[in-house]
């Protein structure tokens, strides 16, 4: 359709050049003694047009000629780039692939010609690291050290995400502490760091990045919940020989979070063996309280034979009392009526401690209520008894 629009205006640019010519009288006189050239105005006007197109084509020849070689050079860094970004892709690829042989070879190409070299040289680090050819991995993150400030934070990352891998928490620790301190937002970032001070064992931060995590919804509730009572049961422990950090220890842990059982037990347990035996009673009543829990109920039970001194008796009793109450809510509980046994035996209670021992074996069998019985019986002297439920105990898993 366009070759036809063309074809009728040169058809209609030829007419009406005629018909002007035909109209036209004038005329073009040039004197040059002692010549004299007379020129019909078409004519002229005509080789003035074909005069200006010629020039026209000599000056862009000349033009091309004297650009040609910018244009050389120009279209030799277009092929260049072109490569680079093929190279690249193709490194992409076969790191995909787990191909990392050629993926670092490509990535290679990519470095020497590319126009990212710095991303080249990670990805080629990248591939190094995954053939554990760690030296190899080190020059290529040395050379993207050197492609500026641009890639900081790739770099950063890559840092950390490798020596995370080979568990070098130290080394991703300081990594991401130096993207945290010009990045703070970054949530990406601050998962890592959640891993990297887990493995190092710095349980504060791992709680404090926790919880700042599941503000911002950036990790699956459970996953934070067991973050910080793994943490809180870990710091509970470095601080189990000193009554004092225990306690600093202990109040700095969210009232919420002191209610969870794995925490509770383990408070418990070290209050207990640092003599502090009301203690020990208050964080698992309160943990029974918001949240029954079989394991704490048969630790309640267990806990005042580490007590020393006067204290045993008077905490016997007081355990009594309140698993008792409990006992109205929860008649048919094994654990509670074995712990119940087991507080009774403590204070001496033989009758009573026999009675909820074998209360709780009429609802399930336990090796825990079976030993208890034992020792029970070994105690009155009834060594028939007392065999027969070593016996039991033993042939239960």
């Amino acid at each position: 359709m366009r070759s036809l629009f063309w074809l009728l205006a040169v058809f209609a640019a030829a007419v009406a050049l005629v018909i002007l010519g035909r109209v036209d009288a004038g005329y073009v006189l040039f004197i040059f003694p002692p010549y004299r050239v007379e020129l019909t105005m078409l004519f002229f006007a005509l080789a003035a047009l074909a005069s200006f197109l010629v020039l026209y084509a000599v000056l862009r020849l000349l033009g091309q000629t004297l650009a040609l070689p910018a244009t050389v050079r120009a279209y030799r860094a277009r092929r260049r780039r072109e490569r680079a970004h093929g190279a690249l892709a193709a490194a992409l690829q076969a790191y995909y692939e787990g191909r990392y042989r050629r993926a670092e070879k490509e990535a290679a190409l990519a470095f020497e010609i590319g126009p990212v070299p710095g991303l080249a040289a990670l990805l080629a680090a990248r591939a190094s690291h995954q053939m554990r050819d760690f030296e190899r991995r080190d020059r290529w993150l040395e050379r993207a050290d050197g492609s500026g400030d641009a890639l900081q934070t790739a770099r950063l990352v890559s840092r950390a995400e490798l020596a995370l891998e080979e568990r070098d928490f130290g080394a991703a620790r300081d990594a991401l502490r130096r993207l945290q301190s010009a990045a703070p937002r970054h949530i990406a970032t601050a998962r890592m760091l959640l891993r990297a001070e887990r493995g190092a064992g710095a349980w504060d931060e791992v709680r404090r990045l926790a919880g700042q995590l599941l503000k911002r919804d950036a990790i699956a509730p459970a996953l934070a919940e067991e973050y910080k009572v793994q943490a809180n049961v870990e710091l509970l422990q470095r601080s189990a020989d000193d009554a004092e950090d225990f306690e600093r220890r202990w109040r700095e842990i969210a009232p919420r979070d002191q209610l969870h059982p794995r925490v509770a037990a383990a408070a418990a347990r070290h209050a207990t063996a640092l003599g502090k035996a009301s203690l020990a009673r208050e964080i698992l009543e309160s943990s029974l309280a918001a949240e029954w829990n079989s394991k704490l109920i048969g630790l309640y039970g267990e806990l005042p034979a580490q007590v020393p001194g006067t204290e045993r008796a008077e905490e016997a009793r007081l355990r009594i009392e309140r698993a008792e109450r409990w006992l109205a809510e929860r008649s048919r509980d094994p654990e509670l009526l074995a712990a119940l046994g087991r507080l009774c035996a403590q204070a001496e209670l033989w009758g009573k401690a026999r009675s909820f021992l074998e209360a709780s074996l009429s609802f399930e069998e336990s090796r825990g209520a079976h030993l208890e019985l034992a020792r029970l019986a070994e105690r009155l002297g009834e060594s028939a008894d007392s065999q027969r439920h070593f016996r039991r105990a033993a042939e239960l898993p």
